[in-house]
């Protein structure tokens, strides 16, 4: 056989060889398996990475959110001790103690003198005195303060518009509630305008908005506290959840007027009730004095009138409470 032919095909061979030995190479090496596998960890390292980061901040956010409800809390418990000062300021009024006592006592002594005058008894004046210095001023203080709150209850979703309109259109919170605190009806301008100024003297939006529910002990103002500090101290999209808010607040306003309407028949009733032994009294007090005049020149009239007016007063609450529902 020619040896240059076998060295040629020795050649060929080795050619071959080789170049197979050099494409199977990483394969039957582990190689590239080694490179896929680092390639594959710096991929879930950076995929850990990232998740870590992102489990973080909002363990941060978290964070946050508790202690900005952990204050709000505290001045939720701040704001249930209601003292004078507080019910005068929330009744819309711009008294002090001493002219509140000069009030009552005037009241007390007018109150009196009109008992003395249709029983003729001293002891009437006493009673009547006690009646008009002590209830008569809380009860109206009572009613101005359930009518403000109203008032600021039913305007306050139109607010929330207008924020987030403001909002929407590019304007800072600030300047919204500055619109609110000049523009809108009372008491909404006035106690915006307190929080405006609260937050001209230094303190931060979140905690004057805070205050407002001490101010105005309603819901409605604790839940927009409650998302404009969670908004100050954790962002987040004000305009959707104040549109959120304002809409969850005229849903309850709705609730409420059905409660009132399905109601109404049995607040007619409890009038009904209330009114119609008084108006049965005083028919016969008119047509026989005498015969009616028993229940209170009489030891065991008293008694029985007593014992009547208790059990009046005690179904006319027990009805109140029936009807009465927190929404």
């Amino acid at each position: 056989m020619d040896l240059s032919k076998l060295a040629i095909g020795a050649l060929a061979a080795v050619a071959v060889g080789a170049a197979a030995y050099a494409l199977l190479y990483p394969t039957l090496s582990g190689t590239g398996r080694a490179a896929q596998r680092r390639k594959s960890l710096v991929g879930t390292g950076a995929r850990t990475t990232e998740a870590r980061g992102a489990a973080i901040a909002a363990q941060a956010r978290r964070d946050k959110i508790s202690t900005s409800l952990s204050e709000i809390e505290q001045r939720q418990k701040e704001a249930n001790t209601v003292n004078l000062d507080k019910r005068l300021a929330q009744a819309g009024l711009s008294w002090n103690r001493r002219r509140y006592y000069l009030v009552s006592a005037v009241m007390g002594f007018v109150t009196a003198v009109l008992v003395l005058a249709g029983s003729g008894h001293p002891a009437g004046f006493a009673m009547g005195f006690f009646v008009g210095f002590l209830g008569l001023p809380r009860w109206m203080i009572a009613r101005m303060r359930k009518k403000r709150m109203a008032r600021f209850t039913d305007e306050l979703p139109n607010a929330m518009d207008i924020i987030v309109r403001g909002i929407r259109s590019g304007l800072p919170l600030g300047d919204c509630l500055r619109l609110i605190a000049n523009e809108a009806v009372e008491p909404l301008r006035t106690e915006f305008r307190v929080v405006m100024e609260s937050h001209t003297m230094g303190m931060p939006i979140g905690e004057a908005v805070g205050k407002l529910y001490e101010r105005v002990p309603v819901p409605e103002a604790n839940f927009f506290a409650i998302v404009i500090n969670i908004q100050q101290k954790s962002g987040g999209n004000l305009s959707e959840a104040l549109g959120n808010l304002s809409r969850v607040i005229r849903d309850r306003k709705k609730m409420r007027g059905k409660i009132n309407a399905m109601s109404m028949e049995a607040k007619v009733s409890a009038i009904i009730i209330g009114i119609l032994p008084v108006a049965v009294g005083l028919m016969v007090y008119g047509t026989s004095p005498d015969y009616i005049r028993l229940l209170w020149t009489t030891m065991s009239g008293r008694l029985w009138m007593a014992g009547g007016a208790f059990m009046m007063v005690a179904g006319t609450l027990v009805m109140k409470k029936m009807i009465s529902f927190d929404i």
